[in-house]
């Protein structure tokens, strides 16, 4: 879910069912849905949500080349996400990361087919839109409420720095990301096919 993102297969509304999503601390961010923990990603991360993104775009079949397929914003992490108006979190159980979520700024990485040949630019001097990007729940613990978890936590944090509107993309091949995000109000603007795959553009106003 999320950008072209391979996403969980479902979910259910944080905060509905056995446990709901607790905010712990403000700064650095941090809070709890059952015995998920969502924190600031660190640098020591790196190395295991590049391997749950790799994992979950193979989940739904994309591949490195497919002109769909990006992961070079995982290499500027303090200059897309940390530094710059967006949040990036990660979800552990037992003391190992089972989910993560961003939030950018929508100015900093292109959009359409640029996306998958990598790119960055500076964030205009007024907030207005975020993306909500690189949502993913490993397969095992899918179905437990994380993704949404997740999704709640980072509208929050994008209220927080006063975006605008959220944005997301995602493809025809992720139903049930579609299904979640437009279980939050998100709504379908437009459909682009890209490397033979339909992407498919989302939004939600915040204010």
């Amino acid at each position: 879910m999320g950008t072209t993102d391979g996403g969980p297969r479902g979910d259910r509304p944080a905060g509905h069912g056995a446990h709901a999503l607790v905010r712990l601390q403000q700064e650095p961010p941090i809070w709890h849905y059952g015995a998920l923990r969502l924190r600031r990603y660190r640098a020591a991360d790196h190395a295991t949500i590049l391997a749950l993104h790799r994992e979950g775009l193979a989940q739904v079949g994309l591949r490195p080349g497919d002109g769909v397929y990006y992961d070079h914003d995982f290499f500027r992490m303090e200059d897309i996400y940390l530094r710059n108006d967006g949040e990036f979190l990660v979800g552990e159980l037992d003391g190992a990361i089972v989910a993560m979520g961003g939030l950018r700024r929508a100015d900093l990485v292109p959009g359409g087919h640029a996306r998958a040949f990598g790119g960055y630019a500076p964030g205009a001097p007024v907030l207005d839109a975020a993306e909500m990007v690189r949502v993913r729940v490993r397969p095992a613990v899918q179905r437990r409420g994380y993704a949404t978890a997740l999704v709640t936590a980072l509208e929050e944090r994008a209220r927080e720095y006063g975006y605008r509107i959220l944005r997301a993309d995602t493809t025809e091949l992720q139903g049930p990301a579609l299904a979640l995000y437009r279980g939050f109000g998100w709504t379908e603007t437009r459909r682009e096919p890209i490397g033979g795959i339909v992407t498919i553009y989302i939004e939600k106003p915040l204010r």
